[in-house]
């Protein structure tokens, strides 16, 4: 039977307090400048700043990083990008996008993460490119990934949707690879309604990115003067985005301690649990907890259990190769099956107060 306390979602848009926000907002609305400006411009500097990594686009979307970072890894029609279907469709849309054949390599069951021996399998004279996604914020195992793709001469793009503010060994994530990509979609950990970020390893991938994401022209180039040399796209963020951001930008460290302090919490409080085992992960891995991952045997009697409590949990993602539109990519994922078959994830946000993680790991206890 529910209780009577409010619910506890999985997930909840986190925006800067009215006061702060508004009345940039308003500056910005009717200040006769609304596209690609001044205020991106800003939001790249201090989003570089915030993420530690020195080289950052910004973008409308996510996805619109993820195909730029495709491009400019030199993923062309009929090239194999190694993914995996444990994440949100868009991170695989991107590879068609940029007209690349998919070749899933199979996930950790401990995590849903892409193993290292996994992608070495998968990789023939036709990859071009191998994009790794740090599921639920859990970093990859990126030691051995690195390894790997160095030996084959293969650039790594990491979707960092999940994992704002992660780390691994004492680097942030993203800095280990050619090209990171930050999602601000709405309930990411930052969101500036929508948006994406992409790091680029080569601060000579600049240029050419900037002119990707608006019809193959420098926004700062004199625009009769220039000369469109390459397709590009409509892909750039605007100063109103942008503005949204800068204010979030106050906050966001909070709201990502806050999530990582939610998530130790419930790494020691749901230990041991008869029926659930907890995620387990490559020891250079500081996850950021976007959400909070448990292995449960009877996964439906556990979900039900708990919305009947007023706890949000659902699985998030269907595995991608369930799609038709990646049908033909289509293999055997004995890893992928067992963490598909168990995972739940529970709310482990900014949200979640210390009574409510009390609450969520206390009614997990009394079993389902």
């Amino acid at each position: 039977m529910r209780t009577e306390r409010a619910a506890i979602p999985l997930f909840k848009v986190f925006l800067a307090p009215e006061g702060e926000l508004m009345p940039r907002l308003r500056d910005v609305l009717y200040s006769g400048q609304i596209s690609e400006g001044v205020p991106v411009y800003e939001f790249e500097r201090k989003f570089s700043a915030f993420v530690g990594l020195p080289n950052i686009l910004s973008f409308y979307s996510g996805t619109a990083a993820l195909h730029a970072a495709l491009i400019l890894a030199g993923v062309k029609a009929g090239d194999e990008v190694i993914s995996t279907p444990m994440t949100a469709e868009p991170t695989n849309m991107a590879i068609r996008h940029a007209g690349g054949e998919i070749v899933w390599a199979d996930v950790d069951p401990a995590n849903g993460n892409l193993t290292a021996a996994a992608i070495s399998e998968r990789i023939t004279p036709r990859t071009r490119a191998i994009m790794v996604v740090h599921y639920g914020g859990i970093p990859a195992p990126m030691d051995g990934i690195r390894e790997i793709a160095g030996r084959a001469g293969v650039p790594v793009v990491e979707d960092a949707a999940h994992a704002l503010g992660a780390r691994y060994g004492d680097l942030p994530i993203g800095a280990l690879s050619k090209y990171a990509m930050f999602s601000l979609q709405a309930i990411k950990h930052m969101t500036t309604v929508d948006g994406g970020m992409l790091a680029c390893k080569d601060p000579g991938d600049l240029p050419r990115g900037r002119t990707l994401r608006w019809f193959g022209i420098d926004r700062q180039s004199s625009r009769t003067e220039v000369d469109v040399s390459r397709v590009g796209y409509k892909y750039h963020m605007n100063n109103v985005n942008a503005t949204i951001g800068l204010v979030q930008l106050d906050h966001v460290a909070s709201v990502v301690e806050r999530h990582i302090a939610n998530g130790r919490f419930f790494d020691a409080a749901l230990r041991g649990i008869p029926g659930l085992d907890l995620c387990r992960w490559d020891e250079q891995a500081q996850p950021s907890y976007w959400f909070y991952t448990v292995l449960a045997e009877r996964r439906e009697d556990l979900s039900r259990y708990l919305t009947e409590h007023g706890i949000g949990n659902s699985q998030a993602h269907k595995r991608n190769d369930w799609h038709s539109v990646f049908a033909s990519s289509r293999r055997e994922l004995p890893g992928l099956d067992s963490f598909y078959s168990r995972m739940l994830h529970i709310p482990c946000g900014w949200w979640v107060s210390d009574e409510d993680r009390e609450y969520i790991t206390n009614t997990i206890k009394i079993g389902w």
